[in-house]
C-alpha cells in the first residue's frame, strides 16, 4: 500500500489554515516508519541540523563526534579557528575515525594510518606511491556545510542550502541580553530511546495550553493565558518562538517560583517579565528565562523513538556564585518535576497516535505555535513528496 497518495498531500491543507479554523496533523505521520525515512530525506538531509555547542571545541584541535540522520560526524575546530563538520568515514577503506571527544592536531585513521588535517585534507597515505592516479588532493574527508548561531552548530548536507541566520531574525532581539555565545553551559544530559515522535516533542515544548493544566500549581506563576505569539511570522522563517509572561518578575521554573541563580545583568524590566519558548526545526528547541537559557537538541531514531540533550546556558559569573552547587541541586530537582509530566503525557500522546479512534483534533488559541509549525513542515513536505 502507498502511504504517499495525493489525497494524504493533501489532507495536510486543513492544517496550515488559520488556527481557529485548523485541524491537528494525520496521526499517521507521527506512526510510520516509512513517513519518518521519507522526513530523513525531505528535511534532516536539507535543513539546519544542531550539532551541540561550539563551546564544546573551544580551541584549535578540539573535536567531538555526533551522529547527524545516520551518518557520524566530526565537528572540531581548525587551525585557523573555524568549526568544521567533516565526514568520520575515511576515505580509503570507510574505517571511522575516530569517536568520542578529543583534541589533536591531526586525525589517523586505525586501519591504514592515513592521516587528515584538521580541514579534512588528506595529508599522508602510507605505501600509495604504486597506485596509478592517485592524487592526496583528490581524497580529503567530505565537508559539509557549517553555520554558529548564538554560540550553537548547525550542520546542513544540502551544499545549496540558504545560510540559517538570515531566516532566524526575528528571534534575536530576544536573545541579545543573554550574550548566548559567551554563557556557560551546565553538564549536558542525554536521554535515549524516549518513546515519541521527534514532532511531538516540538509541539510540547512550544505549547502554551498545557502549561497550567498539565503543569498546574507548579507553573501558575505563568498562566497559559499570558502566551503571545510575536508577529507576522511567515514562510521563509525557520524560527516558531512564544512570550510566556508572568505574574510577578524574575520568575523561575522550580518549588520557589522565584529565579534561583542570579538574573542576567543585561535583561529590560520587561524581559524579567517573562520566559520565551523557541522552535528552530528540526532539531533545537531553546528557552529563556530571567536567570538561565534551556535548550534540547532532539534526534529521532525510529517513528516513535528519540534521543534528547538538554542543557542550561548560565551567565559566566553564575558558576563564581558561593552556593552554586546547591542552586544548582534545586534548580534541577525544580526542573525534574516538569520534565516527568511531561514525559508522561508525550508517552501517552504516542500511544493514542496509534489509535483507530486517534482524531484530527482541533486547536486552541494558545496553541498558534503548533499552526506555524505545520505551516513549516507542510512546505517542506509539499516541495519534496514523492512521485509516481
Amino acid at each position: 500500500m502507498n502511504l504517499f497518495t495525493p489525497e494524504l498531500l493533501d489532507s495536510f491543507d486543513s492544517s496550515i489554515v488559520p488556527q481557529s479554523e485548523a485541524d491537528t496533523l494525520p496521526p499517521v505521520i507521527y506512526t510510520s516508519e516509512e513517513f519518518l525515512e521519507f522526513e530523513r530525506r525531505a528535511i534532516f538531509d536539507h535543513e539546519w541540523v544542531c550539532v551541540g555547542l561550539a563551546s564544546r571545541v573551544p580551541d584549535p584541535g578540539d573535536w567531538f563526534t555526533v551522529d547527524v540522520n545516520g551518518e557520524r560526524l566530526i565537528i572540531t575546530r581548525d587551525k585557523e579557528g573555524v568549526v568544521r563538520a567533516l565526514s568520520s568515514v575515511c576515505q580509503h577503506r570507510a574505517q571511522a575515525i575516530c569517536e568520542g571527544s578529543g583534541s589533536s592536531t591531526t586525525f589517523k585513521c586505525p586501519y591504514h594510518h592515513w592521516i587528515y588535517g584538521l580541514d579534512g585534507r588528506l595529508l599522508g597515505a602510507p605505501a600509495m606511491e604504486k597506485t596509478e592516479n592517485f592524487d592526496k588532493k583528490d581524497w580529503g574527508l567530505p565537508n559539509i556545510q557549517v553555520e554558529v548561531w548564538q554560540g550553537f552548530v548547525f550542520v546542513n548536507f544540502d551544499a545549496d542550502a540558504e545560510p540559517l541566520a538570515p531566516t532566524l531574525e526575528r528571534y534575536n532581539p530576544y536573545l541579545e541580553h543573554y550574550d548566548l555565545t559567551n554563557c556557560r553551559c551546565t553538564d549536558t544530559v542525554v536521554l535515549e530511546d524516549m518513546p515519541w515522535n521527534w514532532k511531538i516533542m516540538f509541539e510540547n515544548f512550544n505549547d502554551g495550553y498545557h502549561a497550567t493544566k498539565l503543569h498546574e500549581y507548579i507553573q501558575d506563576f505563568c498562566p497559559s493565558e499570558l502566551s503571545t505569539f510575536p508577529v507576522p511570522w511567515d514562510d521563509d522563517s525557520n524560527v516558531i518562538f512564544r512570550e510566556a509572561g508572568y505574574l510577578h518578575i524574575d520568575a523561575g521554573f522550580n518549588a520557589t517560583h522565584k529565579a534561583l541563580y542570579p538574573v542576567f545583568p543585561d535583561l529590560t524590566e520587561e524581559e524579567r517579565w517573562r520566559s520565551t519558548f523557541a522552535l528552530i526545526p528540526p532539531s533545537l528547541c531553546l528557552g529563556t528565562a530571567p536567570d538561565q537559557a534551556f535548550y534540547f537538541i532532539v534526534r529521532p531514531k525510529t517513528a516513535s523513538t528519540i534521543d534528547v540533550e538538554i542543557g542550561t546556558l548560565l551567565h559566566p559569573d553564575t558558576f563564581e556564585h558561593p552556593m552554586f552547587e546547591q542552586l544548582l541541586e534545586t534548580a534541577i530537582a525544580g526542573i525534574q518535576v516538569f520534565v516527568d509530566q511531561d514525559q508522561d503525557v508525550t508517552k501517552k500522546v504516542q500511544v493514542g497516535l496509534n489509535s483507530r479512534f486517534a482524531p484530527r483534533g482541533r486547536y486552541s488559541w494558545q496553541e498558534e505555535s503548533h499552526v506555524q509549525f505545520n505551516r513549516w513542515l507542510v512546505k517542506r513536505y509539499r516541495e519534496r513528496w514523492p512521485r509516481d
